[in-house]
């Protein structure tokens, strides 16, 4: 157990540690496996609950819904960095993920609206890359995940208050 515990320690340091230093090679991703889809000039990626797609037992199929409830992971200002608090609902996702093989989910950046359209795309597509590398490195396959940049264009909640900004700089994990 001790081993098991010193290991998950170590995972998460590297993650915070690999999160905190630049995450991109030369061309800007992560990993070429990652479809990148951000900038996609307002398209939406129309993602549906996959219901039957999947072949789940009535239990993993109430552990996916709850996993999609808790599914959003906030950034500070100007960010892309995922905070120590957020391990607990990473790490759920990533062991139903790897239990899952065959169950993809996509990262979706965003941001408030401070910053150009073109700063906030980049902005977001670095949280969402965040997010999955944080998978990445608790043990989900690169093929399960895909990433988008919404940047400012689809905020969480309306305002230009700081709660109101703080709501929108995130990353939702949608299923």
């Amino acid at each position: 157990m001790e081993k098991r515990l010193a290991g998950i320690a170590a995972v998460i340091f590297a993650s915070f540690m690999i999160a905190s230093c630049s995450s991109t090679n030369d061309n800007g991703s992560i990993d070429p496996d990652i479809s990148d889809v951000s900038g996609s000039e307002g398209a939406d990626v129309t993602v549906g609950d996959y219901g039957d797609n999947y072949k789940l037992s009535p239990e993993e199929r109430a552990k996916l819904e709850a996993l999609k409830r808790n599914n959003t992971i906030y950034f500070a200002y100007d960010k892309d960095v995922v905070a120590p608090e957020y391990a607990n609902i990473l790490q759920n996702h990533a062991r139903f993920l790897i239990a899952h093989p065959e169950v993809n989910v996509i990262v979706q950046g965003h941001t408030d609206e401070r910053g150009t359209p073109e700063y906030n795309i980049a902005l977001g597509e670095r949280r969402a890359k965040s997010v999955a590398l944080y998978l990445q490195n608790l043990g989900v396959n690169v093929r399960q995940l895909s990433i988008v940049s919404y940047g400012e264009e689809k905020p969480a909640v309306l305002g230009t208050s700081a709660e109101a900004f703080a709501k929108n700089r995130r990353a939702v994990l949608v299923y």
